[in-house]
């Protein structure tokens, strides 16, 4: 068993400073951003990060290499494979951040999630509010003397959707689609960003912008989550979280978690292959 153990799936920055130096704890680094943007979180993790972060590369190397989809999930095999390589073992207590609070950084505790291990949580605020504490940082350094890790992927099937689960759930009424995208996206009042794809939103699909959830790059309390999940999903219903690629619709997944909420997924493919396939239904704001 891990050394060190976790208050919940998220910890505050007071947390880490006062546990960082734990033999167990091992810090992954898992910035992320959308391609618009045109910064790369390998790059910017080399220049500066909390000391002895790990980069956790889910876009491009922790991924379903055979996937036309951006970062999907990988296999168990690969996954295992990679992770053991960072060094993570078993016992390992892991806390994961990227740096604009909370984005990308849900998305590998979920991929943790779902490999079966649940010794890790996301750092609230992330690099932005470790900075504010005025905390130290330093370049991220891969090291060459890494002891290989004995972590086991247990992969948890129900923790990941694809097409044909969402299209069985549209049309179940103990099932709920909540999409993570900005509401003018999910009604289809603009032009998607990947130019390929339709606007719109699955049928029955509810949505809740993961941008809620969020006050100055930090997650809000519980307190003032809950309203915002009660009034979209019945705690008894199974609920699946949707958003452009799989990333945000893992910000609802925490936020839903600490809230207590049970049989949670995540769309994997998410509005990248919803909003691709043509065989696939989809509503707009015109749609009545």
């Amino acid at each position: 068993m891990s050394l060190l153990t976790l208050p919940n799936d998220l910890v505050s920055v007071k947390w880490l400073a006062e546990n960082i130096n734990d033999s167990s704890l091992i810090l992954l680094d898992a910035s992320y951003f959308m391609p618009a943007l045109k910064r790369d979180g390998k790059t910017e993790w080399s220049a500066e990060t909390i000391p002895g972060a790990r980069y956790f590369d889910f876009d491009k190397s922790i991924c379903d290499p055979s996937s036309a989809l951006p970062h999907m999930m990988p296999s168990a095999e690969l996954f295992q494979q990679a992770v053991q390589a960072l060094g993570i073992n078993q016992s390992s207590c892991l806390v994961v951040f990227d740096r604009l609070g909370i984005f990308s950084s849900p998305r590998v505790w979920w991929m943790f999630k779902s490999m079966g291990f649940n010794n890790i949580a996301v750092l609230n605020g992330g690099l932005t509010s470790w900075k504010e504490q005025r905390l130290a940082t330093s370049p991220g350094k891969l090291k060459s003397n890494i002891d290989k890790g004995d972590f086991i992927a247990h992969y948890q099937a129900d923790f990941i959707a694809d097409k044909h689960v969402v299209l069985s759930a549209i049309d179940n009424e103990h099932s709920q689609i909540i999409d993570a995208r900005a509401k003018n996206r999910f009604l289809g009042e603009v032009v998607e960003p990947r130019a390929e794809l339709r606007s719109g939103h699955m049928p029955t699909a509810k949505n809740l912008p993961f941008s809620d959830l969020i006050e100055n790059g930090e997650m809000r309390s519980s307190e003032q989550l809950k309203p915002l999940y009660e009034q979209l999903i019945d705690k008894q219903h199974n609920v699946i979280f949707s958003c452009g690629s799989g990333v945000t619709a893992c910000v609802l997944a925490l936020g839903a978690s600490l809230c207590g909420y049970k049989n949670l997924t995540v769309y994997d493919g998410s509005w990248t292959e919803w909003g691709a396939d043509k065989c696939l239904p989809i509503i707009t704001s015109g749609d009545k």
